[in-house]
């Protein structure tokens, strides 16, 4: 989800750092790869020119003892097998500051200096008040409750603010993904209240469930079949989430207890995609 938003909003990470955001025009967002130890990094802002500083981004969702130094090692590891000789700053984001549980003994000089900074998502604040991004951002820790009511604005303001329609599509599909990723354990009729009813029309989650529900309405009539679609639209759309999970490497147990699924279904799905 993160490498999609830093794909569609770039400008989105310069704004976190406190940076205009204007900024983005200077960089490309992409991932790269020390070839001689086939060695990838996922998430880099590469400038266009030498007085532009190289930024290194790591999102850590996961505790991890050993993350610091996985972190500088990719860093160090690509400077001295690139030819590249921009100045260089690390950025970390973490959802909330229990996940940092890395041991900084050999890394406080660096993380204490301006090379490296830390952001929590939980502590961005107003901040999401006055940016489509990071509002965007924030949408990923908010609690269920919160996450409904800060979807339901931030679409609106996706529809009012973004005169290009494609940018505004893509938007819009990467905060229906990110509430499909929240909302697995809410009730089918709590779904139905996040949107308008034209907000319906330009998912693709609830596309999906309405054409299911016109197909059971030519059997059972219209409101039953609609009522049915909708269920269908979003066991449809858990099971495409798998995929996008798998490429994204989350574990199987991890996708299973994200979207409410059993291990056994979320196997049976794999092994379908592997077929």
């Amino acid at each position: 989800m993160f490498y999609q938003l830093f794909q569609t909003l770039p400008q989105v990470f310069f704004e976190l750092i406190n940076y205009p955001p204007e900024t983005a025009n200077l960089y490309q967002f992409s991932s790269v790869e020390v070839k001689q130890l086939a060695f990838r990094i996922d998430g880099v802002f590469l400038p266009q020119d030498i007085t532009q500083p190289i930024y290194f981004l790591e999102v850590q969702f996961q505790p991890d003892v050993n993350f610091y130094g996985r972190f500088f090692s990719e860093i160090f590891l690509y400077l001295s097998k690139t030819n590249l000789r921009n100045n260089w700053y690390g950025v970390i984001i973490y959802p909330n500051r229990g996940v940092e549980t890395g041991d900084i003994s050999r890394y406080q000089e660096l993380l204490k200096s301006d090379r490296v900074s830390r952001f929590y998502l939980n502590e961005l604040g107003n901040k999401r008040q006055t940016s489509i991004g990071l509002a965007t951002i924030k949408l990923v820790v908010e609690s269920e409750k919160q996450a409904i009511e800060q979807g339901k604005q931030l679409i609106e303001r996706v529809r009012q603010e973004w005169e290009n329609e494609s940018k505004r599509e893509e938007l819009l599909k990467l905060i229906e993904t990110i509430l499909i990723y929240k909302l697995p354990k809410m009730k089918r009729k709590e779904i139905e209240t996040m949107f308008s009813l034209s907000d319906l029309k330009e998912t693709e989650f609830y596309k999906e469930a309405l054409e299911e529900g016109i197909e059971q309405g030519i059997e059972r009539g219209i409101e039953r079949g609609i009522e049915r679609g909708i269920e269908r639209g979003i066991e449809q759309a858990k099971l495409a989430s798998i995929s996008r999970m798998l490429k994204l490497r989350f574990p199987l147990e991890i996708i299973a207890e994200s979207l409410d699924l059993s291990l056994e279904i979320v196997q049976q799905e794999v092994d379908k995609l592997n077929k």
